[in-house]
Order: structure tokens, then C-alpha cells, then sequence
């Protein structure tokens, strides 16, 4: 069974749990400058589900990769839990990230010599979170979780694209962050699978996850509390969606 035994709570009440100050992000390439986001002004409230949508180019994964701290912003500031993350060194980036978040990858980043199991168990390892007892039964109730528990000890290039994808997920909950980036990750699932997907996120989001999904797929990203719409680096849309109920 996978239980959240400690919340984070955002000590100053009322603030948001994520903030994006005026972030900008300039790519300087041979073609000339490209301004990937321009001048984001955006927050997210702990628990929250919120998705990110737009077409390719519209800054959805830059945007990503600023909240993960994987790039740097030309200006501006990404505040999580008041810490201004783009100040951190490499070595504590690397620390806090993996104490902090769960990014689902939408190209997987499955290591293909490791099975299922010891893909899910690895960022445990890495974090020294858990006892090594512990750190196998949360990989097994994970599996579990997304599906996944028959081709446990499978390596991930003997399993469908979709299972790939459910045992990136398991992974990305593994070390119970409060914070998950999930980049297009129902892309390669059915509808079923899918679904339980999404229903996961909303139990996360009860337990006071905080879920970013990124998405071009509209109607995936109407499953979210709140849809966030990107275009050409700035934000033309935020909007509450109905909830959906997924129990």
C-alpha cells in the first residue's frame, strides 16, 4: 500500500507552493536569439493538478525545464517553497531534485540494462530513502499501482512503449515527492491505462501533490483542475476546469 506519511505543508500560509516571477528564456542559436518564454508570470498552490498545453514550440517543455531546475532562465526568478531554485549549485540542484520531484520523462529515460523493478527501486537507492526491505515492497506496491506487477523483472526493451511509459510513472513516484512534472505522460497508453493514470494524479493531488502535466492534447489536459495555455512563450489562457472524479 502506498502511503504519504509526511506532508509538506507551505509554512507561509497562503503563499503559493510554486512561483514564476517574470521568467524569461532566450535559446541563442546560429539562426539568431529565440525567445522560448516570455516574461511568465504563474503560480501554482500545493495539491493543485494543473496541466500545460500548446502546440510544439509553444515553451511547454521549457517551461518544464525551468520548474526542474534542467535549465536556467535568461531573468527571472522560479521560486518552490520560497527557494529561488535557479540559484542552486549543480551538486544541491541534483540533491533537492531528487528529494523534491518526480519527473515523468516523455521519452521514458528507462535504464535498459535494469528491469522494471530496479528501474523503480534505483532513485530510492540513490537518495538513501528507505530501508532496503522498504525500498523493494514500495517498488513492488508502485507496479502494482500502474499495472505493471506481472512484468516486474522485464527489461524495458521487452515491453510495449505503453509499459515503458507506466513503469516511468512508478519511478517518478518513487522517493513520494511533492512535486511531480509529468511530461505527455498518457502519450503512449491506452484508454485504459490512461485513465488510471489520471486517476492516480487526482489521489496524489488529494494527498497534497502538487501536478504539473504538459500536454498538447486538449482533452487529456481537461482532466486537471486547471489548464494553462502557452503560445509562442507567453500565456494566453488560465482556466479552472470542471473536476473530474475518478473514485
Amino acid at each position: 500500500m502506498i502511503t504519504n506519511k509526511t506532508k509538506i505543508h507551505d509554512q507561509r500560509t497562503g503563499d503559493p507552493y510554486i512561483k514564476l516571477i517574470d521568467l524569461s528564456k532566450t535559446y541563442h542559436t546560429a539562426a539568431g536569439d529565440f525567445l522560448a518564454l516570455n516574461n511568465l508570470n504563474v503560480n501554482f498552490n500545493q495539491g493543485e493538478f494543473a496541466s500545460i498545453v500548446g502546440r510544439s514550440g509553444s515553451g511547454k517543455s521549457t517551461l518544464m525545464n525551468m520548474i526542474t531546475g534542467i535549465d536556467r532562465p535568461t531573468s527571472g526568478e522560479v521560486l518552490i517553497k520560497a527557494q529561488k531554485i535557479q540559484n542552486f549549485n549543480e551538486t544541491y540542484m541534483a540533491r533537492w531534485r531528487g528529494e523534491n520531484l518526480g519527473i515523468v520523462f516523455q521519452f521514458y529515460q528507462l535504464i535498459p540494462v535494469l528491469t522494471l523493478l530496479e528501474n523503480v527501486t534505483l532513485p530510492m537507492q540513490i537518495a538513501q530513502k528507505y530501508t532496503r526491505t522498504e525500498r523493494h515492497q514500495r517498488a513492488l506496491d508502485l507496479l502494482n499501482l500502474v499495472g505493471l506487477i506481472k512484468v516486474k523483472d522485464q527489461f524495458p526493451n521487452t515491453v510495449s512503449g505503453g509499459q515503458q511509459q507506466s513503469a516511468a510513472i512508478a519511478r517518478a513516484l518513487a522517493n513520494d515527492p511533492p512535486i511531480i512534472i509529468a511530461d505527455e505522460p498518457t502519450g503512449n497508453l491506452g484508454s485504459s491505462e490512461a485513465n488510471n493514470i489520471l486517476k492516480i494524479f487526482h489521489k496524489l493531488s488529494e494527498d497534497n501533490k502538487t501536478i504539473i502535466m504538459v500536454t498538447h492534447d486538449l482533452e487529456l489536459a481537461k482532466n486537471a483542475q486547471r489548464m494553462l495555455h502557452l503560445s509562442d512563450g507567453n500565456l494566453v489562457n488560465d482556466q479552472k476546469n470542471s473536476y473530474h472524479s475518478y473514485s
